[in-house]
């Protein structure tokens, strides 16, 4: 049974959760979910969907509890922002899928290897050039590339792993970028 908004502490809840108090997170669910469904529900517009981007958010607010900071806003405010971000997120994911019958997809998975087999030389080829000028570059403008788009990773996330300021980052990566794509010309 939830308790009256007012009155529950959604912080102190969060900050149970992040010393790993299991009844802080159920009394979470308790008192928002039927809330935060809608909020879920109103961006992926389908119930299971909703459902399934709930269970990922509080899975979510488990793990990153941690991270709350009340000095950065109300917990009740951060808990929304995790669902909606969620919901937003496989919104994002859902828009690259294609939909295709069982046909199609063989058909499509015969052609590509059709075209793998003759292009197998020519890509070879592109990935020794492609070494070939990423060894030129200055080690700290190829890691952030390689951070990037071999990792994945975010600028700030490469700033953190290369201990650098996050201008420096971009700009090492946008003119990495540029150096490759003179080399590879």
């Amino acid at each position: 049974m939830p308790i009256p908004a007012a009155t529950f502490d959604y912080d102190a809840a969060l900050r149970a959760c992040a010393r790993g108090e299991q009844l802080a997170l159920q009394q979470l669910y308790q008192q928002e979910s039927r809330y935060l469904l809608g909020v879920a529900l109103r961006i992926v517009r389908q119930r299971a969907l909703a459902e399934d981007v709930l269970h990922d958010a509080f899975l979510s607010i488990w793990r990153r509890a941690g991270s709350f900071d009340a000095t950065r806003g109300s917990g009740k405010g951060w808990i929304y922002v995790v669902v909606r971000h969620q919901a937003l997120n496989l919104m994002r994911a859902r828009a690259h899928e294609i939909a295709a019958d069982e046909d199609t997809v063989e058909t499509l998975l015969q052609q590509r290897q059709e075209h793998d087999t003759g292009e197998t030389y020519a890509l070879q080829a592109g990935m020794g050039k492609l070494h070939d000028c990423l060894g030129h570059l200055e080690p700290s403008r190829r890691n952030a590339i390689v951070f990037a788009y071999v990792d994945g990773c975010s600028h700030s996330e490469i700033a953190q792993r290369l201990q650098a300021p996050l201008g420096t980052v971009k700009a090492w990566v946008k003119r990495g970028l540029a150096a490759l794509r003179e080399c590879m010309g």
